[in-house]
């Protein structure tokens, strides 16, 4: 019932960008400075969300983190970017999100 209720919590969670990611990740901690650190992100929400708490994620990210992802309403995860990544590819990902 837990990971019930772990699983509607995250797809219960508003829209918007998130970091999949996982504790001792040096990868992951490695993505999540270069977007704190995008000017364009400033004030952005940025979610991150440790795919070990989540079974369905880690099944289907778990081998790919960090990815940096659009969640929409419904809580599907869209246009997943798959490290590695840089600002620059960032950046063209986020102009095609928001076209």
């Amino acid at each position: 019932m837990l990971a019930v209720a772990r699983i509607l919590e995250f797809v219960m969670s508003a829209p918007g960008l998130i970091l999949l990611a996982t504790d001792a990740c040096t990868l992951c901690d490695k993505a999540f400075d270069l977007l704190a650190s995008m000017p364009e992100l400033r004030g952005a929400g940025l979610d991150v969300v440790d795919v070990a708490e989540h079974a369905v994620l880690l099944e289907t990210y778990g081998e790919r983190l960090p990815v940096l992802a659009w969640r929409d309403q419904t809580g599907a995860i869209l246009q997943p970017l798959d490290w590695p990544f840089d600002a620059p590819a960032v950046s063209r990902w986020l102009r095609n999100i928001e076209q």
